[in-house]
């Protein structure tokens, strides 16, 4: 008997034991208090500015005609613009494409149809020192109607690169200037939000054709860019 309770107790042992191993090695968790990856972070907006001249311009020429017949409205029509194509290509203007080919009826009150008016227009680009040429050489040539210049940048894509690293520079320092009164450090970029794109704003002169050129003036350019950065705070 003495034996029996002898292996028992010793079972009981080797079991305690046993828990307490396994105990020790397990790491306890409180309840609410999920440990986080996520650092902190400070969250800014920035602003960048290239200002640019603008290096090329882009106009659009066109001819309206009349006829008594569709068919001699749009004979006219193409003669004259033939030779308004012609004009562009000598004075320097290249890209050229047709922007609206049109005949509509011209009627009375009543409904009755009197005529034909054909309209074709046909934009080109050029450098912005030859576009008061280019327009000039268009009207000479037959042109009645004219839209533009259009002015734009030609490297505008590298332009508003540049604009966006200005922006984030831009961030950084609102953030830094944040971290100064918070007593706190600005780390490494943790996210980059991209908010807006570059818009030309558009340049509309009035041209007239005369004895002397059509005067263009080139101007300046901004090109801008936002964005929202997000800093690791040391």
């Amino acid at each position: 008997m003495r034996r029996l309770l002898l292996i028992a107790a010793a079972a009981v042992a080797i079991v305690l034991v046993a828990a307490v191993l396994m105990g020790a090695g397990r790491t306890s968790t409180a309840s609410g208090n999920t440990p986080t990856t996520t650092p902190d972070e400070v969250t800014t907006t920035g602003h960048g500015v290239v200002n640019a001249v603008p290096d090329q311009a882009g106009i659009s020429a066109g001819v309206q005609t009349t006829g008594a017949t569709a068919t001699a409205a749009l004979d006219a029509n193409a003669a004259t613009m033939n030779r308004v194509i012609a004009a562009l290509k000598a004075a320097g203007g290249t890209q050229l494409q047709t922007q609206e080919v049109s005949l509509n009826p011209q009627t009375t009150p009543s409904g009755r149809i009197t005529g034909f008016q054909a309209e074709n227009a046909v934009s080109a680009v050029s450098a912005v020192a030859d576009t008061g040429k280019l327009i000039d050489a268009a009207v000479h040539a037959g042109a009645n109607t004219i839209a533009g210049p259009n002015l734009t940048v030609s490297d505008q894509d590298a332009l508003y690169r540049q604009a966006l690293a200005k922006a984030v520079a831009d961030a950084r320092a609102k953030a830094q200037a944040l971290a100064a009164a918070g007593g706190f450090g600005v780390g490494q970029v943790l996210n980059v939000t991209e908010q807006s794109t570059e818009t030309p704003t558009p340049f509309q002169p009035t041209a007239t054709a005369g004895t002397a050129p059509t005067p263009v003036e080139a101007g300046t350019e901004q090109i801008t860019a936002d964005v929202q950065v997000g800093f690791a705070i040391n």
